[in-house]
């Protein structure tokens, strides 16, 4: 039977949707939202990155970073550092370091509740699945994410191969 590539998409879609509105919730117990844990995410995988980098990491406009960055600036929980030339470097306060800590506890419980439903093979399968179509090198990877190597700088395409 084959499947109609518009219900396949928006299926996709609608898990996402529904994992992104449950980690927006709850983050609100530790103080954030799922943008600004995001955001001190990448912070912490890449302390001194810029906000074009940044932003990429988190795929949001330079713009909508540095708006959010700013409000975690205000909240304390990000430093900005001149770095070299124009360079503007982030990295992660004490708080911002608590704030990210209690938000992976979070995550790892909404998450947990997202794929309860699969048993480990299928959650393994599903993996390997979305990164074949979403062109990461090997399951498990981060996602490649815009601006980095291997991308040309723009939200990637869904091209069949990795």
């Amino acid at each position: 039977m084959a499947v109609e590539l518009q219900i396949l998409g928006r299926a996709v879609k609608a898990v996402q949707y529904r994992q992104h509105r449950a980690l927006d919730s709850r983050l609100a117990s530790v103080g954030s939202t799922l943008a600004q844990w995001d955001a001190l995410r990448a912070i912490s995988r890449t302390p001194g990155a810029s906000a074009r980098e940044l932003a990429a990491a988190t795929f949001q406009s330079e713009q909508a970073f540095g708006t959010l960055a700013g409000r975690l600036v205000a909240q304390r929980l990000v430093d900005r550092r001149p770095g070299h030339g124009r360079r503007i470097e982030h990295h992660l306060t004490p708080e911002g370091e608590r704030v990210l800590r209690a938000g992976h506890e979070v995550a790892d419980s909404v998450l947990a509740e997202c794929f309860e439903a699969l048993t480990a093979t299928e959650r393994e399968a599903l993996l390997g699945l979305l990164t074949k179509i979403g062109g990461d090198a090997k399951p498990g990877a981060e996602p490649r994410r815009p601006g980095r190597p291997g991308s040309d700088g723009g939200v990637p395409e869904c091209t069949g191969t990795p």
